[in-house]
Formats: C-alpha cells, structure tokens, sequence
C-alpha cells in the first residue's frame, strides 16, 4: 500500500543541451526512494511547441515488469474566450 509517491521527471540530454522538449518520461518513488512505476507521456512535437501546458497526450504508466497499470488521456480541448465551456478534462 502505498500512502505517499514521489514523482522524479527524467531529463534527457539532448533536451537539457538543445533546449528542445522531447515526450516526457517519470519515474514514480515510494518514500524510501524506491521505484514503484514508470511513466512516459505520448504526445507530438507539434502538439509540445504549439499547445504547450494544454496539449493533448497519453501518459502510460506501468510497473517494474512493464506492464501497463493505468493510462492516462487527455484530449485537446479549446479554452478560448469563444468556447469557455471546453475545460482541460482527464
């Protein structure tokens, strides 16, 4: 049982040197610093430059064996002024 997880973003090397954004990859910890799940979040180059915090993507996330637990989605929704009612949904 887990009461407490600590969430660790793996920075690549390309991204830190070139400043470029690649799709995101996470490391989820027990609060003994133990890996537990992995998380990589899906999504296009186009969608991280364009639509930044509102973009639309797929986070897999799985346990130490690899197999898939849980699977996030969020779709692209508008949050212009003309569409007020089209809020970020998961």
């Amino acid at each position: 049982q887990l009461d407490q997880i600590i969430i660790h973003q793996q920075v690549e090397l390309l991204e830190a040197i070139l400043g470029t954004e690649t799709s995101s990859k996470y490391e989820i910890k027990n609060p003994l610093g133990q890996r537990v799940y992995f998380a990589v979040e899906e999504n296009g180059c186009f969608d991280r430059k364009l639509c930044s915090p509102l973009r639309a993507f797929t986070i897999s996330i799985a346990d130490n064996a690899g197999r898939e637990v849980i699977r996030v989605i969020r779709p692209l929704r508008c949050t212009c002024c003309c569409f007020p009612c089209f809020l970020q949904e998961v």
